[in-house]
């Protein structure tokens, strides 16, 4: 069986928007940093318009895209604030436009509103958040993993997230045109999580081999318009959507809302939003869901990890199998909605999980949760929060204390 498996559940059958794009050129293999890869692929999902504040680590996505985009048909435009700007990004979706926007930490808390906003009135955008060292204004070309847990709670109220996180060049062009995917789908604001070195990371990646990817764009209404419904359902919670100035009448808020997009105090219709907000992300799972196992077949001790952090576990882990000692990564592609069931079945026969991750301790409370028939001891820490990254060295040592 192969040392690396990526595991990705086949994707619910429904009748969204299919486009298969044909090779254009033959591949070729271009020296690519991890910023212009989500300009690239942003592109490549069919990104039609752009709304930013420049902020490091991110900046580089607006600059690639402000020079390609408007090449292209598409609309970039600097806005005076991220607050502005993902307000932006709402009103170009609405309007019929694949949108998205980029930005790091501070600029991300900033948009927390506006992304609940997005949730709750079922638009479809895509941001990027490139972490830094945290709080405040913090360390802003340092790396960091301190914005996992606001990438899924960030946002008040009950607000499901998709949060995808990849850890090379190559994994970002591909879950760039992923999150879009998944945001004209489900109709919602999916987060791109990066860590500051991969965005700025440069990588060998072979492009355009655009016939492996598939683009899906948003279901449009095919009923009359006096039928149509804009927050209708089916048994799999998606539903068409229209776009302003398409002859729809529909209404957009950020009110609890009826099926028609009217505002509502009526307990069985905002159960009924509630449900739907829910259930369209619980019932799909299994097509949202990616983790990648990586020598998990005989494993003994796993390491779980994201991101960067994840390619220094990879090379511990390398060196430690090559002593004769089974060890594995497991590491979420999708790292919200958690990969529970994944999780749980794949750390069934493990003793020991290692959880390193450049922050206080995020994730490390989801393997708890997920491991709470094991002693403590059984989960052990690797954590780092002074913006230097958690070294493979400091991954084998921590193994090496545990076999």
């Amino acid at each position: 069986m192969s040392a690396k498996k990526k595991q990705e559940n086949q994707p619910d059958k429904t009748n969204s928007s299919v486009l298969v794009k044909e090779p254009s050129e033959k591949p070729k293999t271009v020296l690519m940093q991890g910023n212009e890869a989500v300009a690239l692929a942003a592109m490549e999902a069919g990104l039609d318009f752009y709304a930013g504040y420049p902020i490091t680590p991110s900046t580089e996505v607006a600059e690639v895209l402000a020079d390609k985009l408007p090449q292209r048909g598409g609309t970039i435009i600097q806005m005076e604030d991220e607050i502005a700007s993902i307000c932006a990004v709402v009103g170009a979706s609405l309007a019929g436009a694949k949108a998205m926007t980029a930005t790091s930490g501070p600029g991300f808390s900033l948009m927390q509103e506006g992304i609940g906003y997005a949730k709750i009135a079922e638009t479809p955008c895509v941001v990027v958040n490139v972490q830094r060292g945290g709080p405040s204004t913090g360390l802003p070309t340092k790396p960091s993993q301190g914005d996992m847990m606001q990438s899924r709670w960030g946002s008040h109220g009950d607000s499901p997230a998709i949060v995808l996180y990849p850890d090379s060049v190559k994994e970002i062009y591909e879950l760039t045109i992923r999150a879009f995917n998944l945001s004209e789908k489900y109709r919602t604001c999916v987060v791109l999580l990066l860590d500051e070195v991969i965005g700025h990371m440069r990588e060998a990646v072979s492009v355009p081999d655009i016939s492996k990817y598939r683009v899906v764009n948003r279901l449009k209404p095919t009923v009359p318009p006096e039928w149509y419904k804009h927050y209708d359902e089916d048994q799999k919670y998606l539903s068409p959507v229209a776009s302003y100035g398409e002859g729809y009448r529909f209404h957009v808020t950020g009110l609890s809302h009826d099926k028609y997009g009217f505002p509502t105090n009526k307990a069985s219709e905002i159960a009924t939003m509630t449900r739907r907000l829910k259930k369209k992300i619980t019932q799909n799972i299994r097509d949202i869901i990616q983790i990648e196992s990586f020598m998990m077949e005989d494993a003994k001790v796993a390491v779980f990890a994201a991101g960067i952090v994840a390619r220094s576990a990879k090379s511990a882990i390398n060196a430690v199998r090559k002593e004769g000692f089974k060890v594995g990564l497991l590491r979420p592609l999708t790292i919200w909605p958690f990969p529970d069931v994944a999780v749980q079945r794949m750390l069934k026969n493990v003793e020991t999980v290692i959880v390193p991750e450049m922050n206080q301790g995020q994730i490390i409370h989801e393997i708890e949760r997920l491991t709470k028939e094991k002693n403590d001891s059984d989960i052990k820490r690797i954590q780092r929060t002074d913006g230097e990254l958690i070294t493979p060295s400091e991954i084998y040592k921590k193994i090496k204390e545990v076999l």
